[in-house]
């Protein structure tokens, strides 16, 4: 059986928009999307002076390897223009690997699921809104939980944007 990979995605810089379209056209091409939140807007986290971001989750159905997964999400950002430059900069795409499954994983790459994923509204929010029931198979919390426990006060805003 395949483990569905929970990716958040985000971008701050240049058509926001049209950075998620092309992440998730992408995705679809790796797999089948079966899952997708809303799109959210969400005050920058770690660095407050830079764009607001868009951000967004979506669950894709495909037979690849945790570190397959990563290696395909950062080919993904690099072909939307994304230069890693400091930690928690403005970016064209982020792409995050939040859950594969409920595989716990750890290597000098990757850890699964994504260690601070409930630290983080932006994430937790739309999170919940696919995957409420969802269990985090470390902190043995469903996603909902995850959301009403979050500590993060940054605001996040749900849009009309798909």
């Amino acid at each position: 059986m395949t483990d569905p990979a929970v990716i958040l995605l985000g971008s701050n810089l240049g058509p926001r928009e049209t950075w998620l379209a092309r992440a998730r056209a992408a995705l679809a091409a790796l797999g089948t999307v079966t899952h997708r939140s809303a799109i959210y807007e969400t005050a920058p986290w770690g660095l407050p002076d830079q764009p607001a971001f868009l951000n967004q989750v979506v669950v894709v159905a495909a037979g690849y390897a945790p570190e397959e997964w990563l290696e395909k999400l950062l080919q993904i950002e690099r072909d939307s223009g994304r230069i890693r430059g400091p930690r928690w900069a403005a970016r064209t795409l982020d792409l995050d690997l939040l859950f594969l499954g409920d595989r716990i994983w750890q290597t000098e790459k990757l850890t699964l699921p994504h260690p601070r994923l409930h630290e983080r509204r932006f994430t937790v929010t739309p999170l919940a809104e696919i995957l409420p029931d969802f269990v985090h198979p470390v902190l043995r919390k469903t996603c909902g939980e995850l959301l009403q426990q979050c500590p993060d006060p940054l605001p996040v805003t749900k849009t009309t944007l798909r």
